[in-house]
């Protein structure tokens, strides 16, 4: 096969149909997501979490909001990727579940680590949350690679979180 031909194909490989509607909403609940968690965050920084000892590797408080936009963003590109799969593939369904689980438990890490203001709380949360974002990893690369790579930063963002979010439960 012509090199042309390979690149189109691989081209075409990552790339599916928009359509508007489904495509902007799946965008939209991800942003959602993030703006509840903001219901528990905005107010516990410059008071609650200025207080805390954090280690020296913790970003400045105005880099989390762009970070979590992008992030939330390629969430909902990879709900997007899951949710326009034609058929009744169980494995598609199962990938679903459990981007709706992780996503939950997305939220609730904000209400317990800044809504409780509980590091060790938050600290286990973040743990389960890191999990079910490897398994919708996991069960969304057996249907459309392409979603599955999407969460990735989302994945390395989440285990950095851990490390800050352990560092300041030691630290405090």
């Amino acid at each position: 096969m012509p090199l042309r031909q390979k690149l189109l194909r691989i081209r075409f490989y990552f790339m599916k149909p928009v359509t508007g509607v489904k495509f902007i909403f799946a965008i939209l609940i991800c942003q959602a997501a993030g703006l509840l968690g903001t219901i528990f965050t905005v107010p516990a920084i410059p008071t609650w979490y200025a207080a805390l000892q954090k280690p020296a590797f913790a970003l400045p408080n105005w880099l989390f909001a762009p970070a979590w936009f992008i992030l939330y963003t390629l969430m909902g590109i990879t709900l997007y990727r899951l949710w326009i799969i034609k058929g009744n593939d169980p494995r598609v369904k199962h990938a679903l579940k459990l981007f709706f689980i992780q996503f939950m438990l997305n939220s609730l890490w904000s209400f317990l680590f800044f809504g409780l203001r509980n590091p060790l709380a938050g600290f286990a949360g973040i743990l389960v949350l890191e999990s079910a974002i490897v398994l919708t990893f996991v069960f969304s690369w057996k249907v459309d690679r392409v979603a599955a790579l999407l969460l990735v930063p989302y994945i390395l963002w989440v285990a950095f979180a851990s490390a800050l979010n352990f560092s300041i439960l030691i630290l405090n």
